[in-house]
């Protein structure tokens, strides 16, 4: 294929190849040209110009197909119009030419068809330039029109279309002969020749004035006739033509003269009154219709109504949004008046009312929820109301009237119900759509909408009551607030109205929808409703028998609220069962002689009653069933089988029963037999065992009843079909924009279409297709559909024998009925068969070899019926045949009938029907071995290329597909010849069988699949496999049938998966934006799903593609948006105006997958794009306000622009934005903050974000645009929308949350969010009013107490704002249950109470936090009162605003906190909660509720631990302050119990809140479900460490040893399971305090026995503490064991080396230490300060069982972690390690004279241990710290008593490491030796310290003198000698009186060698100079101290003394030069002082 790249054809290559491959290369050829011309110079194009237009032209003769001669006919004109023009005219005859040419056999034909595209080509390309031979040419055309077929007439009219096109006006001398010639193929008998004159005529109308002005009223006629007979292409091209000419009429402005003669305008009315014509009286002429119509046998045929119907939502879209909105008014009374005069003409039947209510319920839902914003959909729904107030005139006016034109009058109300259905139901869907933003609607008391609705409950017509109860379920759903008022109203009307049958009907419709509508409100109904309507429906049901005029509708009303209540799930029901099953017993008659007896008795009335009571008695069991599925327990069951024998014996017998009462039962005899079908299809066959014979003939003899109607196959068969077929049987059945009107046309002429009064039951149920009204089918095919569901069930139940019988009796009863009814019997039979077999299929059962053999006959039959839905059923059946007998010889015997049929049939029903069942058999089995699938393939080649039958194709590509899919890996061998086939018959089958197309591209999507990732590949073979993948998709793309495109773009999806690289992204994504916008809906779900799938992996390469090209080209559909807003913006408006669910979330995918790739690098147009669709519908007014508040004056030029940015007149692309958006783009706006915390940190540093924007301009960060999103925020936050106040809120947490510690550059000290403390207040104020829903009142709670403990707020007047919204919800919840709002469940208020607690909690956790730190920083500020001054808030300000209500607060917390430990209690004792449930929670509601204290206990429990310890446990004001809410019976938060029993002592009362807190925090961290958040576990851990701040409770864990235990190993648990740090140290922290109990506990029991025993009994005490005199330690019942484990689960975690298992036996080799991060070394710290403390809580035994782990673990630590640090710092665990040490070898019990010997021996080792770190047994090399050994010695030595150190061989060595470490060459070393020394010389005890003084002091004074004659060179060095100098001093200090001037005159003459000349000084280097100041200062004191030896060493060195006195002089001097350094002065006055006085 790449020799095709070439300019020029290269025949060379051209000629070696074979036919196939011929036609692929000319099209690769053709493809390649066309991008190549256009990127080719125009020179050099017309160098070759001549050779190429030969070449081109050799093709138009070569009978190229229809892909190839559409691009060659485009490389013509795009070569014209960059080459030289000299030779059109040649070319144009030429092609005119063979037009005319005479030859008519099928193989000139495609050269024909090639001229024809050629010049419209050509004309469309190069237009005006060929406008002189224009005339000739189009009568030429027109003129070969006449003789030509159905695909010569359909490219001529898209020649036509395309001439028209280029030569625009020019063409005027040929426009009427066009019109006539389009008006013919109008009508043609070909549907794709309809298609392409509609397009032709939509052309012309451009610019053919007399189309929309003097021939308008015969277009419109034409247009009608059209419609006939036509397929949904026909309906969607010619109702858009119609739709746009008479727009076009309606905006006409009549160019002057030119159109005189018509010059009358046409009116709207006028418009409107053709097209409701063409509605009413379909396209016969007016005459012709109203003869019909006298005659009687007028019916407007369905497909015209249906195309009309999409020509009115063409007409509306075509004049605009804005257009609807002014004309509404007329528009709406028009399109009502459709349906009020249908039903004046007195032939229409109900049928027709039907499907006439369908099609306008389609206008009105398209127009006005299509085309208007919600504003102007709220000023609709007014007119709608305004309509129906006056429809209600009508019917007060007929009922109150007496007189004796009232029968005259009741026509008018039989007219006015339909008119009503289509009002209400548009209504409710208007404001199912506007959500919450309907609430002003609502209020508006002039419109009186609600009044209007419930008025016309009651309404004659059976229909308009169920409208308006449906309406009322939609505004429940809406707006949920008005769910309970609607019940309530509803209620009380039918008790006040219970005597009329209209009003107890209505009111029950409307009491059922409304139980409906709870499923859809979160926030429920109150509990106690179920108890009122459940009674109201006994009630009902009793009454029915007292008033015969009442018996029915009392008896269908009592039994339609039960079922309705049943919807409110088990929560509810559970509390009523017994009555209701009791109901249920009482309806059917006990046994089958009471039976009898009824049916003696009785008249046709009762009759009628009764059944209507079973069934609905039938229908409320079902319902039960299908909503309450948790309370079907064995016993319930029990209880509702009883009745069925009764129920079946009475179906058995309804046939004798209708015969003997007439055919008045007829209708409630078919509902009862549904009802009964529908339940026993949801029971298990085991429960009606007995009576399954008997059902199984009943349903035989329905299926084959005589009275069947006509097949109602397409309400039966799509169930029993697979998905993928019915796409090709039937574009009926695709899913289109247009299917709720388009399902009439499936159902056929006879049968009605689904509407809500054939079943007043599923008024209630869950909505099937989103808000559109339930459309039950009338009874006789619901019956039909439940019996032969239910055969298949009981068939396969009974026996064998049973079975024949009855399959047999099917067959017979086929056989004897002829016709109409043989096919529908046949049909039923099938549906039956089916059902049947796929029940054995799915329950794993086999059937019979009788059974099979009647199956068998039973499907073959039907794949060759002539119905094609019944073949595919039928051929489903038969692969789920061969499935159930899953045996291969079997399904080979299938498969080799179908062959044999295959091969002799020649009629297109049996090659169809069997084709379909190979494919299917392909499915189910997944192949019937390879064997057969060569044969398999080879019969599907060969019918796949019968080109006389389109059909047969279709269905052998389909079946052919369905191979290739199950084959897999088996089909490998037959891939290339599969791909030829298919590319071969892309590039000739004719473009108007799309259907074929369609299932080619099914094909090549299969064979795309099988090969998969293998098309990677570069062999030769793999890429021409690709090249044919890829040219199949480009043929189908050009391809003008948009379902093929769908397929083109599937595939290319596919293709982009397995070979990225290969796919061409720019010409794909070109390909998705032209069709984002199609008017078909399978084409745009191919196009975002592929969209959804390239940008995960390419988002931005996806976004450039897309502008780049709305930008270079000027067709694009959605160019405009995407050139303005890219395509993101695109998504978002089509997400805005699509209503195909699947597809929406396709678009919100696509736009997340883009979020997260690209938002952080394109900030500002995302943040834009969401601004404006926030902004595009947002109060303005309420915008402004708040910015008048705002303090700052800064910001304000960016907020005027925000407000006038929609005043420029340019469009907006979100103009009206819907709620659902404006939520998506809130949600966005969080999505983009959560993207840029993980990318640069300048996102939230204003400060860096201003330098880097500096930097480069080009940087964005989110910071930057704060204003933006708090505006955002705020918008949001007060609209009318619920949903989105709640996404706003979440919105303003977010930023709260990222935003709160970023800090203001300009002002020091202040945060940057600061200023927008007015915004955040004002988008929380509304959020509390009264009449806010609680979960956004909740929400705005969380916000409340977000902003407050952020800090952003420092002022406490500004907190008082938001504290105050606080304190008004904290006296709702004070205000108790009755205060609450009664709409919503009892959980909600509950969610309510929670959330202020949860928030109230989150405040005071932070004052306190706030207060204790403040303390802190007041403790070490040297100088408390700067701290204050420095404008740091007090802190207590905050903690005094919530104490005001803290006594309030904590009962409630602790009674919060009761009632969530009751609710977590197991199952087992649900019998101990209180019956009517806790504080803050019902009974009924636990369930719900549970989740609620879920999201907040763990807040409420750290508040209320901080709280009782702030108050020691001792309430400050115990009983003062009682609430008024009663609190749970249990109650333990009051002083005195509420069952006035006795009252409860303090101490009780805080034991039972300690062991509340401790109770609820041990069951969470013991049962750590994987969803607890780690917020829960936090303020857990910290409630617990609160708890033990307190004392009291720190004694009752230190007395109560198993709680101490518990917990420890609780604890122990969480370190294991949870790997957080923060978690872990927080469990230690908790763990210590423990260890702190048990200390106090330990000591205080000493104490206690010491004062108990007197001192002179010493001997005998009793040992306290763990261990007790044996010193054991039992695990599981030792605190000490407990705390143990766990410090070592720590420790071993950080440092593995520390136990010998884990590395492998004991610790043969040195390892490197090693530095722990942060949090391990916290960690760590932590383990050993718990581990120091251990000893304390064990008796003097017990404490020398543990000393030995202790200090393994603490040298341990020391000598892993011992690394060298710059500075010669100790590592912060080396630190932790040498306290830990220090700590244990001060414990008392060192001392102690029971452990003092073992302790002793223990420590001396431990310090032997020590010193062997040095010497490491290998020798290996030395890396550890000397440093940190050195100073572990010295605790050692300083810590212990003096036998543990005074040893003499540790002694020897201690000083021998000393020795050492002075001779070290690192100075830092050095310098920390000598600090140590000059510690251990200072140590009081002479035993330790003097043996280091003899052995070491000589070392230092050499080490000294060595300095002193080196002189030192560096810092380090001075530091060295300073520190030697002080351990000399301190010699002085401590050496005996007689030998201290020997060491003073040591020291003098090294001090005064360092003191400099006058002279030098000035020259000295700063280290001598600095010496040379030490020297000074140091022998300066030392005169005075030690005046006599001082004077000796004086008076025996002169020279020495002259040193130092030149030296002081010096001083002296230079303190007078320098008087600034205030240090120095104060220094030299002193010393001079005092040398005056003591030497001189």
């Amino acid at each position: 294929m790449e020799l095709a790249h070439s300019l020029l054809l290269n025949e060379e290559a051209f000629n070696q190849l074979g036919e196939v491959q011929k036609a692929e290369f000319i099209f690769e050829w053709l493809r390649y040209l066309e991008k190549l011309l256009l990127a080719t110079s125009r020179n050099d194009v017309r160098e070759k110009q001549k050779t190429l237009v030969e070449q081109l032209l050799s093709l138009l003769n070569s009978s190229p197909g229809p892909p190839t001669r559409k691009l060659l006919a485009q490389n013509l004109a795009i070569l014209y119009s960059i080459g030289d023009t000299f030779s059109v005219y040649e070319t144009i005859d030429k092609c005119n030419d063979l037009i005319r040419s005479k030859d008519d056999s099928p193989s000139y034909l495609p050269t024909k068809l090639a001229a024809v595209v050629c010049l419209g080509s050509l004309y469309k390309k190069l237009g005006r330039i060929l406008a002189n031979a224009f005339t000739d040419t189009v009568g030429n055309i027109l003129k070969a029109m006449k003789s030509a077929e159905s695909q010569g007439r359909y490219e001529i009219m898209l020649s036509l279309q395309s001439i028209l096109t280029g030569l625009g006006a020019a063409a005027a001398p040929c426009h009427r002969d066009i019109y006539k010639a389009a008006r013919s193929c109008l009508t043609d008998r070909s549907m794709a020749v309809r298609c392409a004159a509609a397009k032709c005529l939509l052309e012309l109308q451009n610019e053919a004035v007399f189309m929309w002005s003097t021939d308008l009223d015969s277009v419109a006629t034409l247009c009608f006739k059209s419609f006939e007979g036509s397929n949904y292409d026909v309906r969607i091209s010619v109702s858009k033509l119609l739709g746009t000419v008479l727009a076009k009429a309606v905006l006409a402005k009549h160019p002057g003269a030119a159109l005189r003669q018509s010059a009358r305008r046409i009116s709207l009315e006028e418009v409107l009154e053709l097209l409701g014509t063409g509605f009413l009286r379909g396209s016969s002429g007016f005459l012709r219709a109203s003869g019909d119509m006298l005659k009687g046998s007028s019916s407007v045929s369905r497909d015209v109504r249906v195309g009309v119907t999409q020509a009115y939502v063409v007409f509306v879209s075509t004049l605009g949004g804005a257009w609807l909105e002014k004309n509404f008014a007329i528009f709406l009374s028009h399109i009502l008046s459709l349906v009020s005069q249908l039903n004046s003409k007195a032939t229409q039947t109900q049928i027709d009312a039907v499907c006439c209510r369908r099609c306008v319920s389609f206008i009105l839902r398209a127009t006005v929820g299509g085309l208007l914003g919600e504003k102007a959909q709220i000023a609709a729904a007014k007119d709608i109301c305004q309509a129906i107030w006056k429809l209600k005139k009508v019917v007060d006016a007929v009922l109150s009237d007496g007189n004796l034109e009232t029968r005259l009058s009741s026509t008018d109300v039989a007219a006015s119900q339909h008119t009503l259905v289509c009002a209400l139901q548009e209504l409710g869907n208007l404001i199912h759509s506007l959500g919450t933003t309907a609430a002003p609607l609502l209020q508006d008391s002039s419109t009186g909408l609600l009044d209007s609705v419930v008025s016309m409950v009651v309404h004659p017509s059976v229909s308009a009551r169920l409208a308006a109860a449906w309406c009322l379920r939609c505004i429940a759903v809406a707006l949920p607030s008005q769910l309970t008022p609607l019940l309530d109203r509803c209620l009380d009307r039918i008790t006040t109205l219970k005597s009329s049958p209209e009003a107890v009907t209505g009111f029950s419709f409307a009491v059922a929808a409304l139980l409906g509508a709870v499923t859809h409100c979160p926030l429920g109904i109150p509990h106690g409703k179920g108890k009122i309507i459940l009674a109201l429906a006994e009630d009902l049901l009793c009454s029915a028998a007292q008033n015969s005029r009442l018996s029915l509708q009392r008896t269908q009303a009592g039994w339609l609220l039960i079922a309705a209540l049943m919807t409110l799930g088990p929560a509810v029901v559970t509390r009523h069962l017994t009555r209701v099953l009791l109901l249920w017993k009482c309806v059917f008659p006990v046994s089958p002689k009471d039976l009898e007896t009824e049916k003696s008795r009785g008249d046709s009335f009762t009759w009628q009653v009764t059944l209507e009571g079973r069934a609905g008695a039938l229908c409320a069991v079902k319902s039960f069933i299908s909503h309450c599925g948790d309370l079907l327990t064995e016993e319930v069951i029990q209880r509702l089988v009883p009745p069925l024998p009764c129920a079946v014996d009475l179906l058995t017998q309804l046939s004798s029963i209708l015969k003997t009462y007439g055919n008045s039962l007829k209708t409630p005899s078919i509902v009862y037999r549904q009802r009964l079908y529908e339940l026993l299809i949801l029971l298990p066959p085991e429960t009606y065992k007995g009576n399954l014979n008997a059902i199984l003939r009943e349903l035989a003899a329905e299926l084959t009843a005589p009275d069947t109607q006509a097949a109602a196959s397409a309400c039966l068969l799509p169930a029993l079909c697979h998905p993928d077929d019915l796409l090709i049987l039937s574009p009926l059945l695709q899913e289109t924009d247009h299917r709720f009107i388009e399902e009439q046309l499936l159902l056929g002429n006879g049968v009605a279409c689904g509407s809500l009064e054939y079943d007043p039951y599923s008024v209630y149920e869950k909505d099937v297709e989103g808000d559109s009204v339930p459309k039950p089918l009338p009874p006789a095919l619901s019956v039909i559909s439940s019996a032969s569901r239910l055969f298949g069930t009981v068939c396969a139940n009974v026996e064998e024998t049973q079975r024949v019988q009855i399959l047999e009796q099917l067959s017979n009863s086929i056989k004897h009925t002829k016709g109409a009814r043989q096919q529908a019997v046949q049909l039923h039979i099938v549906c039956a068969v089916s059902n049947l077999l796929k029940y054995v299929a799915g329950s794993k059962r086999s059937l019979g070899p009788e059974v099979r053999r009647l199956v068998l006959t039973l499907v073959l039959g039907a794949l060759e019926s002539p119905n094609p839905l019944l073949r595919c059923a039928a051929s489903e059946a038969w692969a789920r045949l061969a499935q159930v007998v899953d045996d291969g010889v079997f399904t080979a015997g299938l498969a080799q009938v179908s062959f044999d049929k295959l091969k002799s049939a020649r009629d297109v029903v049996t090659r169809t029907g069997h084709s379909l069942a190979l494919g299917s058999l392909h499915r189910y089995l997944g192949g019937v071995g390879p064997q057969h699938l060569s044969s398999c393939i080879g019969v599907l080649y060969t019918l796949s290329q019968d080109s006389t039958s389109p059909d047969v194709q279709t269905w052998a590509l389909h079946s052919l597909s369905l191979t290739i899919d199950s084959a897999g890996a088996l089909y490998h061998a037959h891939v290339e010849p599969t791909l030829s086939l298919i590319t071969m018959l892309l590039l000739n089958v004719p473009p108007t069988h799309a259907e074929v197309h369609q299932s080619l591209g099914r094909c090549l999507n299969a064979l795309i699949t099988t090969l998969g990732p293998e098309l990677q590949g570069n062999n030769t073979s793999v890429s021409a496999l690709r090249t044919s993948c890829l040219l199949g998709c480009a043929v189908m793309q050009d391809n003008p049938g948009c379902l093929v495109q769908a397929q083109a773009i599937s595939c290319l999806q596919q293709l982009h998966m397995f070979a990225p690289r290969h796919v061409n992204l720019s010409s794909l994504v070109s390909c998705l934006c032209v069709n984002l916008c199609s008017p078909y809906l399978l084409l745009r779900r191919a196009v975002l799903a592929c969209l959804r799938q390239l940008v995960q992996r390419e988002a931005a390469e996806v976004s450039e593609h897309a502008v780049l090209l709305a930008r270079d080209s000027r067709d694009l559909v959605a160019d405009t948006n995407i050139r303005e807003v890219g395509l993101e913006g695109a998504l978002l408006a089509l997400l805005d105006k699509e209503t195909d669910r699947s597809l929406c979330q396709d678009i919100r995918e696509t736009l997340l997958h883009m979020l997260t790739s690209m938002a952080v690098k394109k900030l500002s147009l995302w943040l834009k794009l969401c601004k404006d669709v926030l902004a595009a519908s947002a109060d303005f007014a309420a915008v402004t306000c708040v910015d008048t508040m705002q303090e700052e004056e800064g910001d304000r030029g960016d907020d005027a622009s925000v407000l006038t940015s929609r005043s420029d007149g340019k469009p907006h692309p979100f103009s009206n934005p819907r709620w659902a958006t404006r939520v998506f783009a809130a949600d966005c706006v969080c999505r983009i903050i959560d993207q840029c915390e993980n990318a640069n940190s300048a996102h939230f540093d204003i400060a860096l974000a201003q330098e880097m924007k500096k930097r480069d301009s080009r940087n964005d960060f989110l910071v930057l645009h704060l204003a933006d999103l708090i505006r955002m925020a705020f918008m949001a936050a007060t609209d009318h929308s619920d949903q989105l106040r709640l996404s706003g809120l979440d919105t303003l947490l977010l930023v709260i949350r990222r935003f709160a510690d970023v800090a203001e550059p300009e002002f020091p000290g202040h945060v940057i969010l600061e200023q927008y403390q007015a915004n955040v207040g004002a988008a929380l104020r509304p959020a509390f009013t009264p009449e806010t829903p609680p979960d956004i009142t909740a929400k705005a709670c969380q916000v409340c107490s977000a902003w407050i403990a952020s800090g952003v707020v420092s002022d406490l007047s500004d907190l008082r704002r938001v504290h105050q919204l606080l304190v008004s919800s904290l006296t709702k919840v004070q205000a108790g249950k009755e205060a609450l709002s009664h709409l919503y469940s009892e959980s909600a208020s509950t969610m309510e109470i929670l959330a202020v607690l949860k928030a109230w909690a989150e405040v005071y956790i932070i004052a306190v936090q706030r207060h204790r730190s403040h303390r802190q920083t007041l403790k070490t500020a040297v100088n408390p009162e700067d701290s204050v001054r420095n404008g740091s808030p007090p802190a207590d300000g905050l903690l005094d605003l919530v104490c005001t209500d803290l006594g309030t607060l904590s009962r409630l917390w602790l009674a919060a906190l009761q009632d969530f430990a009751l609710l977590t209690l197991p199952t087992e004792f649900a019998s101990q909660l209180p019956v009517e449930g806790g504080a803050f929670y019902t009974a009924e509601t636990s369930e719900n509720a549970k989740l609620h204290y879920h999201s907040s206990w763990a807040l409420i429990l750290h508040a209320a631990a901080l709280w009782l310890t702030s108050t020691g446990f001792a309430d400050p004001d115990e009983g003062a302050a009682n609430l008024s809410r009663p609190v749970t019976p249990t109650s333990m938060c009051q002083g005195s119990s509420s069952s006035g029993a006795a009252v409860k002592s303090p101490e009780d009362v805080y034991t039972d809140r300690f062991h509340l807190i401790l109770g609820i925090s041990v069951e969470f961290l013991c049962s750590l479900r994987s969803d607890a958040t780690m917020e829960s576990l936090t303020a857990c851990l910290r409630a617990l460490l609160a708890l033990l701040d307190a004392p009291w409770p720190r004694s009752k864990i230190g007395s109560d040893q198993d709680l101490g235990i518990e917990l420890l190993n609780v604890l122990h648990r969480v370190i294991l399971t949870r790997e957080s740090p923060a978690i872990q140290l927080a469990s230690l922290e908790v763990v210590r305090q423990i260890t702190c109990a048990a200390q106090e506990h330990v000591r205080e029991r000493r104490r206690s026995a010491e004062v108990d025993d007197g001192a002179s009994e010493k001997e005998t005490l009793p040992e306290f503490g763990e261990g007790k005199d044996t010193g054991g330690l039992v695990p599981g019942k030792s605190l000490v064991f407990a705390t143990l484990e766990l410090c070592v689960c720590i420790l071993v975690r950080q440092l593995p080396e520390l136990s010998p298992k884990l590395t492998g036996g004991p610790r043969v080799k040195a390892a490197k230490p090693q530095t722990l991060s942060e949090e391990g070394s916290k960690l760590v710290a932590a383990a050993l300060v718990i581990l120091a403390e251990l000893p304390a809580v064990c008796s003097p035994e017990g404490s020398i069982s543990i000393l030995p782990t202790i200090l393994y673990l603490a040298i341990g630590v020391l000598r892993e972690t011992a690394v060298k640090l710059p500075g010669g710092q100790l590592s912060s665990t080396v630190t932790a390690s040498l306290q830990a040490l220090k700590g244990i070898l001060t414990s008392p019990m060192a001392r102690a004279e029971k452990s003092q010997a073992a302790w002793t021996s223990l420590l001396q080792s431990a310090l032997a241990t020590v010193l062997d770190c040095w010497s490491p047994v290998d020798g290996a090399h030395q890396e550890l710290d000397e440093v940190s050994l050195l100073t572990a010695i010295t605790v050692f030595i300083l810590s212990t008593s003096p036998e543990v150190t005074s040893v003499p061989c540790l002694q020897t060595r201690c000083i021998e490491k000393f020795k050492a470490a002075l001779r070290s060459k690192d100075p830092m070393v050095q310098m920390k030796t000598y600090q140590l020394l000059h510690s251990i010389f200072q140590y009081p005890n002479p035993a330790i310290s003097y043996p280091y003084i003899y052995s070491l002091t000589s070392s230092i004074v050499e080490k000294l003198q060595e300095i002193d004659k080196r002189k030192p060179e560096d810092t380090a060095e001075l530091q060295i000698f300073q520190e030697g100098i002080k351990v000399l001093e301190a010699l002085v200090t401590i050496a005996e009186e007689q030998h201290r001037s020997q060491l003073v005159a040591c020291l003098l003459p090294v001090l005064i060698s360092f003191l400099l000349e006058e002279s030098a000084l000035g020259s000295a280097t700063s280290v001598m100079r600095s010496l040379h100041d030490f020297a000074l200062q140091n022998l300066m004191q030392i005169g005075p101290r030690y005046s006599s030896v001082f004077r000796n060493v004086m008076a025996s060195s002169p020279a020495l003394k002259a040193r130092l006195e030149a030296a002081v002089k010096g001083n002296q001097e230079n303190v007078r030069v320098e008087p600034p350094s205030k240090h120095a002065k104060n220094l030299g006055r002193n010393s001079s002082i005092q040398l005056k006085t003591n030497f001189l």
